[in-house]
C-alpha cells in the first residue's frame, strides 16, 4: 500500500492544523492506521493509532486531548486533527499503517509508511 501525507505547514502556538494520509494499492479497510513523528536528533515516537474498525483509537500521552484521528474507509483517508498545538510539536509528521488490529506504539511494528509531512509551531 502506498501512502501520502499532507497538510503540514507552519503555524502559531494555540493554531490548528490538519493532516491527511491517502492510501492508495490495496484494499484499505483491513488496515489499522497510524501517525508517528520525528523531531531532529530525536527518535520517531508514535503519536497517535485507530483501529481498522475505527473503534478504537489510542494516543501518546502528550497529545492528547489535543489532537483526534479519525478515518474515512470510504476514502481511503485518515486524518490527524492537531489543536492547540505547541511549539514542542515541530516535527516531521509520517503516516503508518499495519495489517491486524493492534495499535502498536513501536515503528517496528507498522509496516506501510508515507513521505513525512513538516508541521513546524511557531512559539
Amino acid at each position: 500500500v502506498q501512502l501520502q501525507a499532507s497538510g503540514g505547514g507552519l503555524v502559531q502556538a494555540g493554531g490548528s492544523l490538519r493532516l491527511s494520509c491517502a492510501a492508495s494499492g490495496r484494499t484499505f479497510s483491513p488496515l489499522t492506521t497510524g501517525w508517528f513523528r520525528q523531531a531532529p536528533g530525536k527518535e520517531r515516537e508514535f503519536v497517535a493509532g485507530v483501529s481498522r474498525s475505527d473503534r478504537r483509537a489510542a494516543y501518546a500521552g502528550a497529545v492528547k486531548g489535543r489532537f483526534t484521528i479519525s478515518r474515512d474507509n470510504a476514502e481511503n483517508t485518515v486524518y490527524l486533527q492537531m489543536n492547540s498545538l505547541k511549539p514542542e510539536d515541530t516535527a516531521l509528521y509520517y503516516c503508518a499503517a499495519r495489517d491486524g488490529e493492534p495499535i502498536w506504539e513501536s515503528p517496528t511494528r507498522w509496516i506501510y509508511w508515507g513521505q513525512g509531512t513538516q508541521v513546524t509551531v511557531s512559539s
